[in-house]
């Protein structure tokens, strides 16, 4: 397998500079022979080094360099004198590009280049330039680079300053998207175009169409009316909090918190005005059923509100043990299963309101957002936007693109089966080996002490995992979700990628 790096170690440094002596002196003859057959560059230490491996071999690299002057800089003068000034805004140099002999192939030209694309693109500069060797003039300009300025350098040794920009690398840029491997767990790669809607909202076609949905949603959730939102969790969230508001204006609620999301939800409470009182179990820890039945015990609360799926840290919070104690309290329970909602079977029946999104693991187009409802609610002061007895008054009191619906039932024809595949996904994590700590069939979480590099050499590659966030940055955690299209084909080649990579850690 061939797969690209940010070099790091001592070793990796070290074969660096036998592939620098080997290409830079014994090959092309522009230093002098050494006894120790190693050449360092002489800004070595302002150095990048992007590096290509075939297995655990490196066979590849190629050096950025944003200091002044460049290399070019002493052999030109200032590219600037050359190039437009919108070009010369943030620009590095690319030095030292070579590959091993016996590995002078199309593969490990396209490893290099991509992983050149990637970086430079995404640190931000507007343009690199380079002294490619006239030899390789065709192999630099299959890349995008341009000649800028005459040739430089000896006859044995001559050189072309040329340039690549940020424009010319959008087409190349483009292709890498589309061959990304992507394990977010939202917004999810869609399978086929969204058609745009053409249908209107008013029309009773729409109408149709939108309660044959709304029962389809009710039937997989086991819930007795949903009301669809155009929006986020976070606006379901907000909608389901500001009904609690209305019908519990001055009773006691409890909310629980083991994570990123319950902890979201508590601050919306608090802003909200509800008078609610927290249980927060510590970031990741499972919640205390004892402490949460000494706390009904003790307080005068009326609902309950909870995430079931936390993503933040990949824990499925119990939902059975929660409604019988909300059942033997005589407590409303209010869950977020944004997460876990189409995920995994289970029944919504006893829920007061719950609340789930499209573009999670139902994998579809985000942007619709359900409230799951027990009874129909009754009055409300939320604004109308999020004033759910206005939904139910009106059915469909605002703009709803109907390309939402069609994306939607179409997604809930996957199921019961989507369950069984998102299951086997999960199985597979396990068996890979994985040291995953928690997940559920949606979403595994990962902690590594050196996953910023981990995360960032997966990304030169083309597997895209859910790491940016800064809860998670600050606990080195990524994660892997299930619910993307081609995940089995993408987890084969990703761990394939680790394998190689723990042994270069």
């Amino acid at each position: 397998m061939y797969w690209s790096k940010i070099a790091a170690t001592e070793k990796e440094f070290d074969a660096i500079a036998a592939l620098n002596y080997e290409t830079f002196v014994e090959e092309i003859p522009q230093h002098q022979p050494n006894p120790s057959k190693r050449l360092i560059d002489k800004f070595h230490h302002e150095n990048v080094y992007l590096i290509v491996y075939k297995n655990t071999e490196i066979v590849g690299m190629a050096a950025f360099r944003d200091k002044r002057p460049f290399s070019i800089d002493q052999k030109i003068g200032n590219v600037e004198n050359y190039l437009d000034p919108e070009v010369c805004e943030y620009l590095c140099e690319i030095r030292l590009l070579a590959v091993k002999k016996a590995h002078r192939n199309g593969r490990v030209f396209t490893k290099l280049a991509t992983a050149i694309y990637r970086y430079y693109y995404d640190v931000g500069y507007t343009a690199c330039v380079i002294s490619g060797t006239v030899r390789e003039e065709k192999l630099y300009t299959q890349m995008g680079f341009k000649q800028f300025a005459p040739a430089v350098g000896t006859q044995e040794a001559s050189y072309l300053p040329m340039v690549l920009t940020r424009k010319d690398s959008e087409v190349f840029r483009e292709r890498l998207r589309e061959q990304n491997s992507v394990f977010y767990p939202g917004p999810v790669a869609l399978e086929h175009s969204i058609a745009p809607a053409t249908i209107s909202h008013r029309s009773n076609k729409f109408n149709q169409e939108l309660q044959d949905m709304k029962q389809q949603l009710c039937e997989l959730a086991h819930a007795n009316y949903v009301i669809p939102i155009v929006g986020t969790g976070t606006l379901a969230n907000d909608a389901m909090l500001g009904q609690l508001k209305s019908e519990f204006s001055h009773e006691q609620g409890l909310i629980l918190v083991n994570g990123e999301f319950g902890d979201r939800l508590k601050n919306q409470a608090k802003q909200w005005g509800l008078h609610v009182e927290c249980l927060d179990f510590g970031w990741g820890n499972e919640f205390d059923m004892s402490q949460i039945e000494s706390a009904l015990q003790r307080g005068n609360y009326h609902y309950i509100v909870f995430v079931h799926g936390e993503t933040s840290n990949s824990l499925l919070n119990p939902l059975e043990p929660l409604l019988e104690l909300a059942i033997k309290y005589k407590v409303k329970l209010c869950a977020d299963c944004i997460s876990s909602f189409a995920a995994l079977p289970f029944s919504m029946e006893g829920l007061h309101y719950a609340t789930a999104v499209s573009g999670k693991a139902l994998g579809t187009i985000a942007g619709l957002a359900f409230v799951f409802c027990r009874e129909l609610p009754c009055a409300s002061d939320a604004p109308l936007y999020l004033n759910l007895p206005y939904y139910i008054e009106r059915q469909i009191p605002f703009t709803l693109p109907h390309f939402y619906i069609k994306a939607v039932s179409d997604a809930l024809k996957a199921y019961p089966e989507r369950y069984t595949v998102l299951n086997k996904r999960m199985d597979l994590i396990k068996s890979s080996g994985l040291p995953v700590k928690a997940m559920y069939p949606m979403i595994a979480s990962w902690q590594h002490e050196k996953m910023p590099h981990i995360m960032q050499t997966c990304e030169l590659n083309g597997f895209l995992l859910h790491g940016d966030s800064a809860y998670l940055k600050e606990r080195n955690l990524a994660q892997i979700s299930t619910i993307q299209p081609n995940f089995e084909k993408d987890y084969k080649k990703i761990m394939e990628l680790i394998s190689y990579m723990m042994e270069t850690l």
